[in-house]
């Protein structure tokens, strides 16, 4: 019995996973506000990635400041 539930389980998983990818789900995602794409990017948003990016330059270059934390 607990093999068939497994099965069971794996073909209802697969099932989401077609379904979920399918063109006509696409479609449908694209139309809700939720899933529509951005054309810009959120200055504050820009902002955090600025400052990932320097502190990641930092830990590659030993700990030296980046450019922008030398402007500041």
């Amino acid at each position: 019995m607990n093999g068939n539930n497994g099965h069971r389980r794996v073909e209802l998983a697969n099932d989401i996973r077609r379904q979920a990818g399918s063109e006509a789900t696409k479609r449908f995602l694209r139309t809700l506000p939720a899933f529509r794409l951005e054309k810009d990017m959120p200055r504050r948003l820009s902002d955090l990635l600025d400052r990932l990016e320097d502190a990641e330059a930092e830990n590659a270059d030993g700990g030296r400041p980046s450019i922008a934390a030398r402007r500041n």
